[in-house]
């Protein structure tokens, strides 16, 4: 596919919208960690935040019939045409998607959950938590990397998952503040579980670290592939605590 216009150096392209707020600050985030002195040392960066995307989670459980991935391919490609070298998605639960998305774009796409599992076990990590929505956890998007980098892990049980969900989608997705005293109970069980870091594998959850100032438990998988993208575009980036 042609691009948009010739460049001769990296794009980021940001498959976003999955949600919109979570797409807003990874935006944010790159701009704010990205050492620059002016306007033209920042990373030159296409976004598409496709909100109407059919949510993925339902799709990967079953209770939507449509499937996310034809609009996602079509925005990644969109993506490419206008200029994008390399994509990143903001939304650990469509990585789902990502072999089939990966194989059929000619740049290289970010792989969230593995690059914040890399992340994890370079800062220490024993056993991870797994704080992200019920359809990454179904899948085992985190899980696998898990096991494939010989890191152990553990998910929430039945009633705290649900509760969660209810973090995510009954408040952050809606604009609300999350519910402390239910996420801590959470993270306290991961932690009863002998988890010493959590990773934070849902971009709305994100939003919680940003606005209630969690501790360093907490690895924010939003951080990890925002300084991923900045050095993917050979920029440096600045301000992260790992």
């Amino acid at each position: 596919m042609e691009n948009f216009y010739d460049i001769d150096h990296p794009v980021l392209g940001i498959l976003g919208g999955l949600g919109p707020a979570a797409s807003c600050y990874f935006y944010q985030m790159v701009t704010e960690h990205t050492q620059a002195a002016r306007d033209q040392d920042h990373i030159d960066l296409v976004l598409s935040s496709r909100a109407t995307t059919p949510d993925r989670t339902e799709f990967i459980l079953g209770k939507c019939r449509t499937d996310p991935f034809a609009i996602m391919e079509r925005d990644a490609q969109m993506l490419v045409r206008y200029g994008a070298t390399v994509i990143a998605i903001p939304c650990n639960t469509a990585h789902y998607f990502f072999d089939r998305l990966a194989a059929s774009l000619p740049v290289p796409v970010l792989h969230m959950p593995r690059l914040t599992v890399q992340q994890a076990i370079a800062g220490g990590c024993r056993k991870l938590g797994i704080l992200a929505t019920t359809g990454t956890v179904v899948t085992g998007a985190y899980q696998k990397m898990c096991a494939e980098q010989g890191l152990d892990c553990a998910v929430p049980c039945e009633e705290d998952q649900a509760a969660l969900m209810q973090i995510i989608y009954g408040q952050i997705k809606q604009g609300k503040r999350a519910d402390m005293a239910v996420f801590e109970r959470i993270s306290s069980h991961l932690k009863e579980q002998g988890c010493n870091m959590a990773v934070l594998g849902c971009t709305e959850l994100s939003l919680v670290k940003r606005d209630e100032k969690l501790n360093s438990f907490y690895l924010d998988s939003s951080e990890v592939l925002a300084k991923r993208s900045i050095e993917a575009c050979g920029k440096t980036p600045v301000g992260f605590s790992f």
